[in-house]
């Protein structure tokens, strides 16, 4: 299901421009990945299937730094994050951010976690929100309009329909 949700972000920004996406991810107790740098949904669908979860506490600090340096080296416009927890001190991730908006999805409703993910949205010029398992369609919804955000700035999701794209504006603009 994330290839596909992934996939339907490349074609959403089709009409707007080009979408470069670098898979990070983290899992165990001390391993993050970064893939190349892709720029079509096949390639990305590839790297994303040959990916298994492990058990372990959240990296999120790793890939924030990750981002900072990537951005060093050429501009990135967007990140996304999407999980249900937070075992990292707060603190420390909004030391570890940098002036990249970060979008962050929280599957559930985690008081604690949604404060720490607020915060960083907030820091970031990014938005958080939750959504709810049983309904991938909204998550779909917030992966094209971040795509469309990414390819195209405020102004591109500004000329999107979508509640999604309503949504993220109403935080970007805070």
């Amino acid at each position: 299901m994330a290839a596909q949700m992934q996939a339907e972000m490349f074609n959403a920004v089709a009409a707007i421009g080009s979408l470069d996406v670098q898979l990070v991810y983290f899992r165990g107790w001390n391993e993050c990945v970064a893939s190349r740098w892709l720029s079509d949904a096949r390639a990305l669908r590839s790297v994303m299937s040959g990916i298994a979860c492990k058990a372990g506490h959240t990296q999120i600090g790793k890939v924030l730094r990750h981002v900072s340096k990537e951005h060093q080296k050429q501009p990135i416009d967007a990140v996304v994050f999407i999980g249900d927890a937070c075992e990292e001190t707060p603190a420390e991730l909004y030391e570890a951010t940098c002036s990249v908006p970060v979008f962050l999805f929280q599957e559930g409703s985690n008081p604690q976690i949604s404060a720490i993910f607020a915060t960083l949205a907030k820091l970031t010029g990014g938005a958080h929100v939750e959504f709810n398992a049983n309904s991938p369609l909204t998550l779909v919804e917030l992966l094209k309009a971040v795509a469309t955000f990414a390819a195209g700035g405020t102004k591109a999701l500004a000329n999107q329909a979508s509640a999604a794209a309503r949504l993220l504006l109403t935080q970007i603009k805070k």
